[in-house]
């Protein structure tokens, strides 16, 4: 089965690091962060890749061309502003007729793949996504008037899902992108949840994206701690 890779965005937020790499290329625990999102699918027995380049994609190209691994590693060039539903539709083509997976190239988690597939597959709804609930970056307070009713440090946001990536998608959904300027999780994933075609794999394991240097520092001790298995 087929794995799409989203890598082609500015980064922004890490500029320190975007000014001169694209974001799926910042090492974390020694290595592209990147290269531990494709090792974990990698481990689950899946190593057919599309990876979806952009903003300084020259640069993931030289990496795997000066790299081997035992997969197959498709660089496809999607344009330097596209957005996210963009990217995807253009990669439409490279996919055909079949059931595939897709990801940002942001973000790690420990989800297991095979279970996320045969949920999908048992279920037969157009979309899967997998659904996290986002470690809080500060700790939560409760109160009942000015007395403080629940108190907890650096908690799980109990009452949020959040969209984590990961996603198992039927071919069909293409027909949902409109163009380049389509943001994937806007009127697509909008559209076919009014149509009862989206549905959430809830994973309660490992999950962290790397939207800032925080993030970055704190994936480089997860990953040197070797807490966690990717």
């Amino acid at each position: 089965m087929k794995v799409v890779i989203l890598a082609g965005g500015y980064g922004t937020r890490l500029s320190e690091y975007t000014k001169t790499i694209p974001k799926p290329m910042i090492n974390v625990g020694g290595k592209p962060i990147i290269f531990h999102i494709m090792k974990h699918y990698s481990n689950y027995g899946f190593k057919d890749f599309y990876i979806a380049l952009g903003y300084k994609g020259e640069i993931i190209k030289k990496f795997f061309k000066k790299n081997f691994f035992n997969w197959n590693v498709n660089l496809i060039d999607t344009g330097t502003k596209t957005m996210t539903g963009g990217r995807l539709k253009r990669m439409q083509k490279h996919i055909g007729n079949e059931t595939f997976m897709m990801t940002y190239g942001d973000g790690l988690s420990d989800v297991n793949i095979k279970k996320l597939l045969r949920f999908h597959k048992k279920n037969k709804r157009l979309v899967t996504l997998t659904a996290v609930r986002p470690p809080a970056r500060f700790g939560a307070i409760k109160f009942f008037g000015n007395k403080v009713k629940y108190f907890k440090e650096k908690s799980k946001l109990d009452e949020s899902w959040i969209n984590g990536g990961f996603f198992v998608m039927e071919p069909s959904f293409f027909k949902f992108i409109k163009n380049d300027k389509t943001y994937l999780e806007r009127e697509p994933l909008e559209k076919i949840t009014k149509k009862k075609q989206l549905l959430a794999f809830k994973h309660k394991g490992f999950w962290q994206c790397m939207d800032t240097k925080r993030d970055k520092d704190y994936l480089n001790s997860i990953l040197k701690s070797k807490k966690i298995k990717f």
